[in-house]
């Protein structure tokens, strides 16, 4: 890496822009009670699930409507104050954070399924629709929403943040699976980005400039992304191996043989355990894959055989079947809570979460040595992993009120980012950079990329209303 080596982030920079009593009087006459300035609502939509504590916005709006969303940004651009989307508050590197002031943007009640065009396997939907909706209106054309965060995360965050999950191994991240968007720019105007087609080369691709964008370039106000037929067979297991390195030279050798597993998560035994209590289950509590398969019954049949070869010839052991709709949704929520039974594990600590991707090659070199720091440091932690896509997520369960524990947690996320960038990785696999990773955005891109990001913020929203503060500083 020829980029300097980025200091440790501890806090976020505070520097809060007031919202003048004009501009909240001016929004209370547009939206009556739907403009809070209490301070119960400011605070819950002031916080995310990263451990940072900063200053409320200085008021909420409740937008319906794309005309409203205009509005409120046409406001804020007058009087240059910042606007900051919020959904549902789930993300976990402080995107919601009103970091500068502002405003709170709230579209969870935009949430309504458009249009769902199943002979074109797409569906359109408002940004406040989340994950698990979406699914509950669309499975009587017998598809399926493939992107699973984990959290029933809405649309337009995991849009913003360019979230992917447990399925990402087989039907890739919102980037691959959004078509096309709505967004209200930083001028309160509405553009269009995208078709319904599969492919296009008309002009600048602005649907994936938009995709990530953490709300930086404007307010995703609808979505159109892809749908997928239900498959035919579905299968889960877990398996158990005797190390770590046993586990993960399976995930290996699996994707590099090409077997086309839809999921693949790694626990270890620390986080099995944590897992077991939180959801009161009795799983070996051993380094362990989740794994599911989807296909036809031959199909799924051929790929489970082929994996059980692999696992074995890795020590792999005590193949457990989940092959009911119900025994799956049992094992795949308590991987999906593996956060919260982190967290409950230590009353009163916060969790001080990172994620790395790695080519698939260097998973091991990746995963085990900050395992291994992580315990020599004698910090409790939880791991868990997308590993099929080489991404991994690391949660450093922290006192608040020592501020020894905070560094170490921070000294460790530094660690284990800077071997992910040497070893051709990313610092972030799916939370983003938000606040927490800025600092790692020149090492891994080089101050040009971020140079070109920062004019690119500097021509589409010049007044730097549009969630200032995130990915990087202007």
């Amino acid at each position: 890496m020829n980029a300097p080596t980025p200091p440790l982030h501890l806090l976020p920079e505070v520097n809060q822009r007031p919202v003048p009593p004009e501009l909240v009087e001016a929004l209370q006459a547009q939206f009556g009670t739907r403009c809070s300035t209490a301070l119960v609502v400011r605070e819950q939509h002031g916080r995310d699930e990263s451990s940072f504590d900063v200053p409320p916005p200085g008021a909420v709006v409740f937008a319906h409507s794309t005309a409203e969303v205009a509005q409120v940004v046409k406001l804020a651009a007058q009087y240059q104050v910042p606007v900051i989307p919020f959904g549902v508050g789930t993300s976990l590197e402080g995107h919601l954070l009103a970091v500068q002031g502002g405003i709170s943007l709230d579209v969870s009640q935009m949430n309504k399924v458009l249009s769902i065009n199943a002979e074109d396997l797409t569906v359109t939907v408002q940004p406040g629709v989340t994950r698990k909706q979406l699914n509950d209106e669309v499975k009587s054309t017998g598809l399926f929403f493939p992107i699973d965060p984990g959290a029933d995360a809405t649309i337009g965050g995991m849009t913003a943040t360019r979230a992917s999950g447990t399925n990402a191994v087989r039907y890739g991240t919102m980037r691959e699976n959004v078509l096309a968007l709505e967004v209200v720019t930083a001028q309160g105007e509405t553009i269009r980005t995208g078709t319904h087609a599969k492919k296009s080369s008309a002009g600048y691709d602005l649907t994936r400039l938009m995709v990530g964008s953490e709300g930086t370039l404007g307010v995703i106000t609808e979505v159109t992304v892809k749908l997928y037929p239900l498959p035919e067979a579905v299968m889960a297991a877990t398996c158990c191996f005797p190390s770590l390195a046993d586990a993960v030279n399976t995930t290996i050798q699996i994707i590099q043989l090409g077997v086309p597993i839809a999921r693949c998560e790694l626990l270890d035994s620390t986080t099995v355990k944590v897992v077991n209590q939180h959801s009161k289950l009795s799983l070996p509590e051993s380094a362990m894959l989740l794994m599911e398969f989807h296909g036809s019954p031959a199909g799924v049949q051929e790929q489970v055989e082929t994996v059980q070869a692999i696992a074995a010839d890795n020590n792999g052991s005590a193949f457990a079947w989940a092959a009911t709709p119900e025994e799956r949704t049992k094992l795949w929520t308590a991987r999906h809570n593996a956060y919260f039974a982190g967290v409950q594990s230590r009353p009163g600590c916060k969790a001080i979460t990172t994620d790395t991707c790695v080519p698939i090659s260097h998973l091991a070199d990746a995963l085990l040595d900050s395992v291994t720091e992580a315990q020599e440091a004698g910090i409790p932690y939880f791991l868990v992993g997308h590993v099929g896509d080489g991404n991994f997520h690391m949660g450093y369960l922290i006192d608040p009120n020592i501020p020894a524990e905070r560094e170490t947690a921070e000294r460790l996320n530094h660690q284990l980012v800077e071997r992910a960038l040497k070893l051709g990785g990313t610092c972030t696999g799916e939370h983003g950079v938000g606040l927490h990773k800025q600092g790692f955005l020149v090492a891994e891109t080089g101050a040009g990329a971020v140079d070109m990001m920062r004019a690119i913020k500097r021509a589409l929203d010049p007044l730097n209303i549009m969630n200032p503060g995130k990915i990087f500083t202007l």
